[in-house]
């Protein structure tokens, strides 16, 4: 078993672990700071796999920017009232969770993954990934990117409104 080998295993049973943590905890915060280490551990998962690009977008985007409009979002639409425990359907989605990752494994186990080798198509004849990456996203890809920013933008001036109406009463 490689030193590899070893540092996946440890950063997958980290992602299971804090995804679990976000579904299991009642605390709202705590649940947003276990998504933090859960997509940090699957940054860190690409980093084994060779996969830098990927694992540095995964830091900004997933755990910089979306856990912190995440973060804005509670803090800002957090009212004095105590949550529900409406928990009618918790069966039926216990099972329609175990039912996806239980096709998820069978997928996993149908595929060939070691046929795969060590390939990570990042070099190709006309250059890196990396620009070709690039070029493809501020070309064909601008406006895709800049609509998931208005996106964004649009969830966090509705947090803030909302919060807004709490207070005033209205």
């Amino acid at each position: 078993m490689t030193a590899q080998l070893v540092v996946f295993y440890i950063l997958g049973v980290a992602t299971v672990l804090s995804s679990l943590g976000v579904v299991l905890t009642r605390n709202v915060v705590h649940a947003a700071f276990m998504l933090l280490v859960a997509l940090l551990a699957v940054a860190g998962i690409f980093l084994v796999a060779v996969a830098e690009f990927l694992a540095l977008a995964q830091i900004l985007i997933y755990g910089g920017a979306v856990t912190v409009v995440v973060l804005f979002a509670i803090m800002l639409t957090r009212s004095d009232d105590q949550p529900r425990a409406d928990h009618r359907q918790r069966g039926l989605a216990m099972l329609a969770g175990i039912g996806v990752f239980g096709l998820l494994v069978l997928a996993f186990v149908a595929s060939d993954v070691a046929s795969l080798g060590g390939a990570t198509g990042v070099a190709t004849d006309s250059g890196t990934g990396f620009e070709n990456l690039g070029l493809s996203l501020f070309t064909d890809w601008a406006v895709p990117f800049e609509m998931v920013s208005l996106v964004l933008l649009v969830a966090l001036i509705g947090a803030i409104m909302l919060a807004r109406n709490l207070e005033d009463g209205e």
